[in-house]
Order: C-alpha cells, then sequence, then structure tokens
C-alpha cells in the first residue's frame, strides 16, 4: 500500500499540481482531448472522499510575458466540473483568476471540504517557470499538503514542482 493511499486527507487543503495541458479548440476553447484532467480524477477524489478540499494547479500552454486570453484555465472549468462530478454527486468547484492573488488567497481560506479550487494559469506569471522560490512560497501558503499529480512536469525546476 502506498503512502498516498494510506494517508488520511481529512481536514486537509490540498495543493495539488496536476498537467491539465490540454488542447483547446482554437474559436470555442473546447476541450478536446480530456486524457489529462481524467487522469487526475483518482488523486482528486480520493482527497474528497476522505474528507479534505482541493486546490488545483495547472499550466496551459506557452504564454509570453502575463496572461493571456486564449491560456486561461477558466475555459476548461466546465468539463473538469463534469468529469468531476459524474452521474452520482455534485462536487463545488471554484475558479480563481489568479493563482497567488487576493482571489485566490481568499477562496483557499473560505474552501470548505469536499469543494475544488483550479487556480489560473501559473505561467502567467515568469516565477513559476524560473523555479522562483518566494513565488512557491505563495502557492505554498494556499494549502496544508502538497500533491504532485503532474508526472509530465516533475522533472521541470518550476515553482509549483
Amino acid at each position: 500500500m502506498s503512502e498516498f493511499s494510506s494517508f488520511s486527507f481529512n481536514g486537509i487543503k490540498a495543493l495539488v499540481r496536476v498537467d491539465f495541458n490540454v488542447p483547446l479548440d482554437k474559436q470555442t476553447f473546447a476541450v478536446t482531448d480530456d486524457t489529462r484532467i481524467r487522469a487526475a480524477l483518482p488523486t482528486i477524489h480520493k482527497i474528497l472522499d476522505d474528507g479534505g478540499s482541493v486546490i488545483l494547479m495547472s499550466h496551459l500552454g506557452r504564454p509570453k510575458g502575463g496572461p493571456e486570453e486564449k491560456y486561461s484555465l477558466k475555459h476548461i472549468t466546465a468539463h473538469v466540473q463534469q468529469l468531476l462530478s459524474g452521474d452520482d454527486n455534485n462536487i463545488n468547484l471554484q475558479f480563481a483568476d489568479d493563482c497567488i492573488g487576493t482571489e485566490a488567497t481568499e477562496k483557499a481560506a473560505a474552501l470548505q471540504p469536499g469543494e475544488v479550487l483550479l487556480l489560473e494559469n501559473l505561467r502567467f506569471y515568469p516565477e513559476e517557470e524560473k523555479g522562483d522560490k518566494a513565488f512557491a512560497e505563495k502557492l505554498s501558503k494556499l494549502g496544508d499538503a502538497y500533491v504532485n499529480d503532474a508526472f509530465g512536469t516533475a522533472h521541470r525546476a518550476h515553482a509549483s514542482t
């Protein structure tokens, strides 16, 4: 039995680094392949089933010099909500329009067990790819525990990993 499966997330806000860098339709921004999102579902559900809450961190694309509409994770929220909730449960998914700002901090602080918060694209900050320690510290203050479920980005020296 792995440490993850035996660990109880009851009452814990888990910061989960996921790889939601999924392809989007250029016109509608609809998710065209949700394989990476589906891969993270068991981890998310484990935390929620234990009585914890989840703060999802990801990147999308390669924005240059700050926020770009086409790389906003807000485009995938409805799809993530649908996958999380399935047919028999209704999971509350919220979105923060930043990953370290006031809205993210306030929404993370108010998160209740069983709820999920998706933060805006980490790469909207150049500090993410530079592995900036101050940026990592700001992210870390949003939760109680860190879970890396982004195998494809685990080797990178980015602030969120």
